[in-house]
């Protein structure tokens, strides 16, 4: 009993994370206990690998991101597995600001994503460039499965960026109109006929589901470094 309440106390502090204060004299391993890293470093020798779906956002160079997502039975939908997942996709994307996110990026090789852009109310006056994206809120959406077909073939040219390569930014050609349809989180079909801004968040993560990212298929001199210009000041 005294061995299995010691072992959950660890855990709990392990999972919560550093103290903020630093140990005085307390080293690991040779290595100061602030050293970039060594927290982790200890966390994982004692709990054991992180298992996906991760809480953070896998990075390019990562294989999870170049494979293609199987399909999931449909029967298994409700299952807790499954909704696990679902759940944290929306978790993960809500903490990083994103406007979608793919199973594989969290590191698991399923046809599943999410998307939700809850953007404060938009201006009358908008920018021509942002007219013409069709930039407008939508609530979230799920979608297991899914499956895509173009309803407007014209294509618009703008700025698109990723969570698996942070810091960097291109340039890409995305159909101004599809439809997507799938289940949602409760085992429903359901269609979204998407259109400007929210019709590029669904090819963007459709791509995530066949292994391709934006870099594929952008223009490459758009390519650019979202912080050039505060690392030149």
């Amino acid at each position: 009993m005294a061995a299995r309440s010691c072992s959950r106390g660890l855990r709990g502090v392990l999972r919560a994370g550093p103290v903020p204060c630093r140990p005085r004299g307390l080293a690991f391993s040779g290595r100061p206990w602030a050293e970039p890293g060594a927290w982790q470093r200890l966390r994982r020798r004692l709990l054991g690998p992180c298992e996906p779906p991760f809480q953070r956002v896998c990075l390019v160079g990562d294989p999870a991101l170049r494979g293609v997502a199987a399909p999931v039975e449909p029967e298994r939908v409700g299952s807790a597995e499954v909704q696990r997942l679902i759940a944290r996709l929306v978790a993960v994307m809500r903490r990083e600001g994103c406007v979608g996110l793919s199973a594989p990026q969290l590191g698991v090789p399923l046809q599943v994503f999410v998307a939700e852009f809850r953007g404060p109310p938009l201006p009358e006056e908008l920018p021509e460039g942002l007219r013409a994206l069709e930039v407008a809120p939508f609530p979230l959406r799920v979608f297991v499965n899914p499956a895509v077909r173009v309803l407007d073939s014209r294509t618009s040219h703008f700025t698109e960026g990723c969570a698996s390569l942070p810091g960097f930014s291109a340039v890409v050609a995305r159909h101004m109109g599809v439809e997507v349809s799938g289940l949602n989180e409760a085992g429903e079909q359901v269609a979204w006929q998407a259109r400007g801004f929210a019709a590029r968040i669904v090819q963007h993560e459709m791509d995530h589901l066949k292994g391709i990212l934006y870099v594929d298929k952008m223009e490459s001199g758009s390519f650019a470094c979202l912080h050039w210009a505060k690392v030149n000041r």
